[in-house]
């Protein structure tokens, strides 16, 4: 591992390096991690327009499918910028709570677009003008997870009311997939305001295995084909309680 940046920021410990092997695959990789190894980003050297996880590819279906004339998104959460430097034609406006994840995305990675807002999704989200989006993603993560702020049914209220009526919010998250309480806690809650939920997950080996679960909310019916969502399949969450913002954290 060839370690070209770390440092502590406001709010985590941020590392940049480069490794010939990840998660198995030999090759050349250049990774950006949060403590606790907890990877935010990853680019192949060799073939820097390779979109290397599974999620990302999986979320760029569900974009791809549903809407694919779609022009305008909102991201809250940047990392190195995957999706939105897929793609390059489209309007992407992008939320990043900090500033040096997005100079390190521009410093290592070659992100190139001026797009990101450093500061709160949820409050950036909140000014701008109503119907605007065609999507909402939201990929943001801190150690604890995701912020509760951002999964509950007052912030759903905000992504509907940005969103134009055939919009949808897709979510990145991680958990143990139907037997999480929180996560059925985010299905239930997102399914107030919106009236189509699907979720999916990648298999796992055992129960209590975390993984990436993606939940894509709609008010029109959701498609995808399976065998473009990068090994991502169907789950059913259960109920839950539904979170918000004095919800207990």
């Amino acid at each position: 591992m060839d370690l070209l940046f770390k440092e502590v920021s406001n709010n985590h410990e941020i590392s940049v390096y480069d490794t010939p092997e990840l998660y198995g695959e030999k090759g050349n990789f250049r990774v950006l991690e949060f403590s606790n190894k907890a990877i935010q980003g990853a680019m192949d050297l060799n073939n820097p327009a390779r979109i290397l996880f599974e999620y990302p590819r999986a979320i760029i279906h569900l974009m791809d499918y549903n809407t694919p004339s779609f022009e305008d998104v909102f991201i809250i959460g940047h990392g190195i910028g995957t999706i939105a430097g897929h793609y390059s034609e489209k309007r992407f406006k992008v939320a990043e709570l900090d500033d040096k994840v997005v100079e390190l995305s521009k410093r290592f990675f070659g992100y190139s677009k001026d797009n990101v807002i450093v500061g709160d999704g949820r409050q950036i989200l909140e000014c701008e003008d109503p119907l605007t989006y065609d999507y909402i993603i939201l990929d943001a993560f801190t150690e604890k997870g995701t912020p509760l702020h951002l999964t509950s049914r007052e912030f759903f209220r905000i992504t509907r009311e940005k969103l134009d009526s055939q919009g949808s919010i897709i979510m990145n998250l991680m958990g143990k997939g139907e037997n999480d309480q929180l996560l059925n806690a985010i299905h239930t809650t997102l399914s107030e305001e919106y009236a189509y939920i699907k979720s999916f997950a990648l298999p796992s080996e055992g129960a209590a295995d975390i993984l990436n679960i993606i939940i894509m909310g709609r008010n029109k019916p959701i498609g995808f084909q399976a065998r473009h969502m990068a090994g991502f399949t169907e789950i059913e969450l259960g109920q839950g309680y539904v979170i918000r913002d004095s919800s207990p954290k």
